[in-house]
């Protein structure tokens, strides 16, 4: 016969358990998606030559970027001065008196690249915009993808997801940012892992799509580069 301690403990027990697997749950989805993308994320030394880097768009004030997308934006010349992508598709939101791309296209003009190599897209609304029009705009097949270490596992799935053979290189320097800036970050990955599972498996179409731009085919053949990525 049970005494109303013994029953309290079990309800304990069973209280503790839920309380696990809820835990378990709430965290799933963004371990998932570390769990895919963990195989294809390099550093610049070590990602294969791919035809285009996709640098994700952050923020813009007064038409400079961000101190976070100035950092993306550096990965990505880095990668263009090793040789290690021939076009930048610079993808973001734009609004009356805001342009994340024409921002971030200014900067990497200032630091050296040409014009001709950079691509605007100006829909880049969310991470799986950028990635679906990406590849149905503007046809990329193969890319490296540039942002944050704590997005970079989300962004490849998503690329995947759209089409896109990706590798990704991270921007993994803290900045200024504090502690608890750190841990927003995170954080919000923990919760944008539910979004993105769900947009990789109902894949639903851009706000934004449009007709098929040629910017980044007409870059690549000017500069006599194909397509795909240089293979051996």
């Amino acid at each position: 016969m049970s005494t109303p301690s013994s029953r309290a403990r079990r309800a304990q027990r069973r209280l503790y358990q839920a309380a696990c697997l809820m835990v378990l749950l709430f965290f799933a989805p963004v371990t998932a998606v570390h769990a895919y993308s963990s195989s294809y994320q390099r550093t610049a030394a070590t990602v294969p030559y791919e035809p285009v880097a996709v640098v994700f768009g952050a923020a813009e004030h007064g038409g400079y970027p961000t101190p976070y997308l100035a950092r993306r934006l550096d990965v990505a010349l880095d990668l263009y001065r090793r040789g290690k992508v021939t076009v930048i598709l610079a993808t973001g939101a734009t609004a009356p008196g805001y342009d994340e791309p024409t921002a971030m296209r200014a900067y990497l003009m200032d630091h050296g690249v040409p014009a001709s190599r950079i691509v605007r897209d100006f829909a880049g609304l969310d991470t799986w915009e950028s990635c679906v029009r990406a590849k149905k705009i503007f046809g990329v097949e193969h890319a490296t993808l540039v942002t944050q270490d704590f997005h970079l596992p989300r962004a490849l799935m998503l690329c995947h997801s759209a089409g896109i053979d990706a590798y990704g290189v991270a921007d993994t320097d803290p900045g200024t940012a504090g502690e608890a800036e750190l841990l927003h970050d995170s954080g919000r990955e923990v919760l944008a892992g539910f979004k993105a599972l769900g947009q990789a498996v109902f894949q639903p179409d851009p706000r934004f799509l449009g007709k098929h731009e040629t910017g980044v085919a007409d870059a690549l053949a000017a500069a006599g580069k194909p397509a795909e990525r240089t293979r051996g």
